[in-house]
């Protein structure tokens, strides 16, 4: 796999950017829109989803940076909790909860493969380095 230079180079970090501004627009819109507590949460943890991609990236380790993508991961299952009581609530639309659900829930499962993908890589390396273990 090539080397990313630049955290804005994952495509983890692109959608995650990319969901933010769709809950930004979401919570513009009534009734969500009035409801500062609730919308400031909801925005708040979704930016976190991009923000903990970014921070963990710039680390330079990567696991430092898995860590970090765990983080993110828990963010976006927050958000997704976070969305289903506002649907329940009345203050987000049916749809536009399953919409961003799926979204989160695809967003989440690419993170997870990623961090799969940085862990094989530290074992490998590992590996590499004591052939026997020891």
């Amino acid at each position: 796999m090539a080397t990313i230079e630049a955290f804005e180079n994952l495509n983890i970090w692109k959608e995650a950017v990319r969901i933010g501004v769709e809950v930004y627009k979401l919570s513009d819109r009534a009734p969500l829109k009035n409801d500062f507590k609730s919308r400031d949460q909801l925005i708040g943890a979704t930016i976190s989803i991009s923000n903990n991609i970014a921070e963990g990236f710039e680390y330079n380790n990567n696991k430092v940076f898995i860590k970090f993508l765990y983080y993110a991961k828990g963010s976006a299952g927050e958000v997704r909790s976070q969305l289903a009581v506002l649907v329940a609530a009345g203050r987000v639309s049916e749809n536009d909860y399953h919409v961003l659900h799926n979204d989160l829930k695809k967003l989440s499962a690419q993170i997870k493969t990623f961090i799969n993908y940085l862990k094989s890589t530290i074992n490998s390396a590992s590996d590499k380095k004591n052939p026997n273990g020891k």
